[in-house]
């Protein structure tokens, strides 16, 4: 798998990142292994994941196969904080202590005495934005952290601390911004990749495939055993809607012309977006996962490329 630099920095990670969200739940240590095993043979390195996942199961479950599965040092481990889950109930706490002590808590799970890339999992108004970005400082500064980044930030938010991250020496610059970005969701495209190339921040999308529906499997409607028919039905509701199912059509019949899955078409029109490092792909098996592994080799030609960005264009109606 071609490896790509995280914005400017030295930090270099596979072009797919392996998502973790539902590892300890969805997915058992078996499935994990045998997902992590297919990753890594196919020569992918960035493992993604948070303290928030699944109670920090997710975490303990990645300390448990990395040094088994793969060396500790061939791989990238990217984790999150900011948000905790506690029996179902999700807090969020962006404040320095709960920062660090939540960082604290994620290097015991992982198995490690420091993770390669450290984010702030979302922004919060409760907490001075300075006071989070000094936990940031003290992470990389006392060695608990290689490399840090945020998550879910707007475009302003993502140029303010970006640029007050670089404003004095000896502040950690941020490497990274992870955000949901799919053929369904090309809102990060107003504002947010402006703010990444301005600052030479890499682009992490989470949820490349539309949070599923770009895989084309709820075109006849919604499977029994998918997110849609679960509790999380509202995550992935969200993208029925009829600009969507334009999107979708256009994708599967890309497909079909190619003879590629519409997996591998929405993947890799992510992938090869301007300013993306690695889409972060989550799968509850081996098997599905496995099909995301074979986009490798995929190119889109430039004519399906312009078709899919006219159909999914963020600027229609946009006001700006």
């Amino acid at each position: 798998m071609q490896q790509r630099f995280v914005g400017s920095s030295g930090l270099r990670v596979s072009r797919l990142g392996l998502g973790t969200m539902t590892w300890g739940k969805d997915t058992d240590e078996h499935e994990a292994r045998d997902q992590l095993v297919a990753y890594v043979d196919a020569g992918g390195t960035l493992l993604d994941t948070a303290a928030g996942y699944t109670d920090g199961r997710s975490e303990a479950l990645i300390g448990s196969l990395v040094g088994d599965v793969v060396p500790r040092d061939e791989v990238v481990l990217a984790t999150k904080a900011g948000i905790w889950r506690r029996g179902g109930e999700r807090s969020t706490d962006t404040s320095r202590g709960a920062l660090l002590r939540g960082l604290d808590t994620s290097l015991r799970r992982l198995g490690t005495d420091h993770v390669d890339l450290w984010q702030v999992h979302l922004w919060s108004d409760d907490v001075p934005w300075e006071e989070t970005l000094g936990a940031l400082d003290h992470a990389v500064s006392s060695g608990r952290a290689a490399y840090v980044g945020v998550s879910n930030y707007t475009g302003w938010q993502t140029a303010q601390v970006a640029t007050w991250q670089r404003a004095v020496p000896g502040r950690a610059p941020l490497v990274s911004t992870q955000v949901e970005y799919s053929l369904v969701n090309r809102r990060i495209e107003h504002e947010v990749l402006a703010a990444a190339a301005a600052n030479d921040l890499g682009i992490l999308p989470w949820s490349p495939l539309g949070r599923g529906v770009l895989t084309g499997k709820y075109r006849g409607g919604t499977p029994s055993d998918s997110r849609g028919a679960s509790r999380a039905s509202s995550f992935v509701e969200t993208y029925f809607d009829d600009h969507s199912r334009q999107v979708v059509e256009a994708v599967c019949r890309a497909a079909d012309g190619l003879g590629w899955t519409p997996l591998e078409v929405a993947l890799v029109w992510v992938r090869d977006r301007p300013g993306v490092c690695a889409p972060i792909v989550g799968a509850r098996t081996a098997a599905q996962l496995k099909v995301a592994l074979g986009s490798e080799g995929r190119s889109l030609p430039p004519e399906i490329r312009a078709a899919l960005d006219d159909v999914s264009d963020p600027f229609s109606g946009y006001d700006a």
